[in-house]
């Protein structure tokens, strides 16, 4: 079975595959800090609930956009699983061609997003991921990765505007049920939500007329589904695509090997 983990700025996610289906998926919060036996602990308890066992993992995969957090992750897949993780990075084999002017600076996230939203969706298209940051990655007809936007995800925007401005409340994010808010708790629902749309909105027209094609718009993330509820220009959410992603690369590249001196020096 693989384990694949995604590690991103504020959650890492576990998530087991036996060849056919997901058989789980975990997450805790993002920590630098966080040991693998603290990883160990959590896991395997995890495992033990959805019955699974830790030699029934044989592969390894990690994306992260996390550096400072790999070398535990690392550590978790050589001493708790016996074996060599697959690290998601510019170097390994993507089948596709990474058209930006530096390979070596795409978050490992968005390459994972485009190589699993061209596999399932084909191409061109845009992908949409409602992270820490906010992310537009845009694929060619060929699978290849032409660059993209980043934009401060919307937690990020709520607690900015939270704290410099003295007399706002830190708010919830949804939908309001009007544009023009009467009280300031609606009134900042509003702004968050609607100008997060029109963001969207924007960005992606932007983008169609730069290409001057029909492009797809694939979105992931937790806030995915709460804004395809405000535009009709989402028009597939996918929440695995990341999973999918490495997946799929774990498929395309051959499992490292797990050598004495790794597995002695984490």
């Amino acid at each position: 079975m693989l384990l694949a983990i995604d590690a991103g700025n504020t959650n890492v996610v576990f998530a087991v595959h036996d060849g056919i289906e997901w058989r789980g998926r975990w997450r805790i919060a993002t920590r630098a800090d966080r040991t693998s036996d603290e990883y160990a602990v959590w896991l395997l308890t995890l495992f033990q609930l959805n019955g699974l066992r830790a030699q029934d993992i044989d592969r390894c995969v990690i994306g992260t956009v996390v550096p400072a957090a790999l070398y535990n992750l690392r550590r978790l897949a050589r001493e708790w699983f016996s074996v060599e993780p697959l690290v998601a990075r510019a170097a390994v084999d993507w089948g596709f061609e990474i058209r930006v002017d530096r390979p070596q600076e795409v978050g490992a996230d968005r390459l994972l997003n485009s190589l699993a939203a061209h596999h399932h969706y084909k191409g061109p298209l845009v992908v949409i991921d409602f992270g820490t940051a906010t992310t537009f990655d845009v694929v060619a007809a060929d699978g290849a990765y032409l660059g993209g936007v980043i934009a401060p995800g919307i937690n990020l925007s709520i607690e900015a505007l939270h704290q410099a401005a003295a007399r706002l409340p830190r708010i919830g994010i949804g939908r309001p049920q009007a544009v023009v808010g009467r009280d300031t708790v609606s009134a900042m629902q509003s702004g968050v939500y609607w100008g997060y749309v029109g963001l969207i909105e924007g960005i992606v027209g932007r983008i169609k007329a730069e290409y001057e094609e029909p492009l797809k718009v694939i979105a992931t993330g937790g806030l995915a589904p709460l804004f395809s509820e405000g535009t009709t220009i989402i028009q597939t959410i996918d929440p695995d695509i990341t999973l999918e992603g490495l997946r799929l690369l774990a498929e395309r590249n051959p499992a490292p090997i797990l050598t004495r001196t790794q597995f002695r020096d984490g």
